[in-house]
């Protein structure tokens, strides 16, 4: 199958450049970045980015989990 697209100026260049900086023809860096987002389960990448899963919160904002006590709790819904 062959479909064509217009991509805009700067996303061609940036294709091109990380198809040179990985040593593998354009067609194949496309086709990977098709590959893995149709067969992850919602399209995207499951891994959290580095900077959230480094984060380590401020020190002097009390943690979440003690205003816990104080949360209201959700109101159930009469169905019937």
């Amino acid at each position: 199958m062959q479909i064509t697209i217009d991509l805009p100026p700067e996303l061609e260049q940036d294709l091109i450049r990380q198809a040179e900086q990985s040593n593998i023809p354009l067609q194949t860096l496309i086709l990977q970045a098709l590959r893995q987002i149709t067969q992850s389960p919602s399209g995207f990448t499951a891994q959290w980015p580095e900077p959230i899963l480094s984060y380590q919160g401020v020190p002097d904002f009390p943690a979440f989990e003690s205003y816990r006590d104080e949360l209201i709790p959700p109101s159930e819904i009469e169905l019937f």
